[in-house]
């Protein structure tokens, strides 16, 4: 299927390749489908990804694999809301996600650990729910962060 993306044009993806939200997103209740996107020429060594809708082009989400900034995250969800996802969940392929806020000053650059995006590869499911943990914050800081460790490489 053909999608028009906001960064990278239209590109060709497989209905494979299709995460449906039955819930929507968290303010995009009405976007059920959607994709990841990332740079080609970064291959594995991609940062920052893409969750793009494949019902709104305008409507792509920076993400990153959570435990690039926090080595320890483990949010705790709602059982309920995790099973929707699809059977035998505790042995499904789950990769979890975070959304990111880059303001034009990337000094303020935050991502939110209150509210991880939840994929099962097993059954192309996905859903954003919000986690129970007190000391996990919609705005986490992570601009000094990901400078030292880029400056680390």
């Amino acid at each position: 299927m053909k999608v028009q993306t906001k960064w990278f044009g239209e590109m060709e993806i497989g209905e494979e390749k299709i995460f449906t939200f039955e819930k929507g997103m968290i303010g995009f209740e009405d976007k059920k489908s959607f994709t990841i996107v990332f740079d080609a020429e970064k291959g594995d060594e991609a940062v920052i990804y893409w969750l793009q809708s494949t019902d709104d082009p305008a409507l792509a989400l920076p993400i990153l694999k959570p435990e690039l900034i926090k080595e320890d995250y483990d949010p705790i969800v709602e059982d309920e809301l995790v099973n929707s996802l699809g059977q035998n969940i505790k042995d499904a392929q789950l990769e979890v996600f975070v959304t990111l806020t880059v303001p034009s000053d990337l000094t303020k650059m935050t991502c939110n650990l209150k509210a991880p995006i939840i994929l099962n590869t097993d059954t192309m499911k996905g859903i954003q729910l919000i986690a129970d943990n007190e000391d996990y914050l919609v705005r986490y800081p992570i601009y000094d962060l990901l400078q030292s460790r880029k400056d680390g490489e």
